[in-house]
């Protein structure tokens, strides 16, 4: 649901049961450095003896996933981390909330009480929420049952605004399509070549696994309306515009990208067709155009130059020796690379020229 891509993407890392073969592919690259120690400024009394609690909240808008939307609550509800909150928005879908309230005890479940899309369901889920830490898990996802027990041992450092983690693709079928580069796996919400392998500050987290001190996303009153996903519509980067917002209000604060805190995210064939690839691609680009314009290009791009002038030739180059060498399907990979970033930069000019595109 929420990727932040070639102009700003999801973040890698491996889920247990699968093998670590995206790990393998994966380069420390810059801009992802540590920060010198700061004051801190989120110290609680409380937090020095007890643990954080956390409110989970997951956004739902179709009975269509009904099954991921089950099987995402089972996870949470099999996490080692005890303080857990869990909520269930409905993003104007009645049938959908009444099932909810039926069939699903224990579950805190409301309506979004904003407009329709992603980014207001969320706000509602944040405004219901009571645990000191609020973690986002797409409807879609399956989290580790160490998840929020990673994403907690992270906020032990007072100065940590926010923590997200891995988000692994769990494909349909089984096995992702020979074409599709691993450089572009945010184009279905997951991690992918080029972020961080360990432990490290970065800009901003990926929606289907990400999560905030309640406190910061408070101070910049939650998510941007108007950006995100509405239903099918593909747009994104709500959550790169929040997180640069927050580490503006708080500037000796840090976003981590915990690799080991791990999710794995549903990836139906409908987005493993090259016409879903090029179309979430041109929406990307459109997204960033809105971004750029309410943060400015230093912030909004900040994290894709090292993304577009290293990772990316470094993946056309790979999938050219791959095709020299009898794989036909890394020629296939070499070419999506250039046509994925060729919609995104036109998405992104179209943006920038014709706002009203973005409507």
């Amino acid at each position: 649901m929420t990727t932040f891509g070639l102009f700003g993407g999801p973040i890698g890392g491996i889920a247990p049961e699968l093998s670590d073969h995206v790990h393998d592919r994966q380069d420390m690259l810059g801009g992802f450095w540590p920060r010198p120690p700061v004051t801190p400024f989120f110290r609680d009394v409380k937090s020095e003896v007890e643990p954080l609690t956390f409110s989970v909240i997951v956004c739902a808008y179709s009975i269509e996933r009904w099954t991921d939307l089950v099987a995402a609550v089972s996870s949470l509800q099999r996490q080692t981390f005890s303080s857990t909150e869990i909520i269930i928005v409905v993003d104007h879908n009645e049938a959908l909330l009444a099932r909810v309230r039926a069939e699903l005890p224990g579950i805190t479940a409301l309506a979004n009480r904003y407009s329709r899309g992603l980014s207001g369901a969320r706000n509602s889920g944040v405004e219901e929420a009571a645990g000191e830490v609020v973690a986002f898990l797409d409807d879609d996802a399956i989290a580790a049952s160490d998840w929020l027990e990673r994403l907690a041992t992270g906020y032990a450092d007072e100065n940590v605004t926010g923590i997200g983690g891995a988000v692994i693709p769990l494909w349909e079928g089984g096995r992702q399509p020979g074409w599709f580069p691993s450089e572009f796996l945010w184009v279905v919400g997951c991690s992918y070549v080029g972020q961080p392998t360990r432990l490290a500050p970065v800009r901003n987290l990926i929606g289907a696994n990400m999560s905030y001190r309640r406190a910061a996303m408070s101070a910049v009153e939650g998510f941007r309306e108007g950006l995100g996903r509405i239903g099918r519509r593909p747009l994104g980067c709500e959550e790169t515009e929040l997180s640069i917002r927050i580490m503006n209000r708080f500037p000796e604060g840090q976003v981590l990208y915990d690799p080991e805190a791990r999710v794995q995210h549903r990836v139906p064939k409908i987005r493993m067709r090259p016409a879903y690839f090029i179309e979430r691609c041109y929406a990307e680009g459109l997204s960033k155009a809105l971004v750029t314009r309410l943060v400015g290009s230093s912030s909004g791009l900040s994290s894709e130059r090292t993304y577009t002038f290293q990772v990316l030739p470094r993946g056309v180059i790979t999938g050219l020796r791959s095709g020299l060498r009898g794989d036909l399907a890394g020629l296939g990979r070499a070419a999506a690379i250039v046509v994925g970033f060729a919609a995104t930069t036109a998405g992104y000019i179209v943006g920038k020229i014709h706002p009203a595109a973005l409507s």
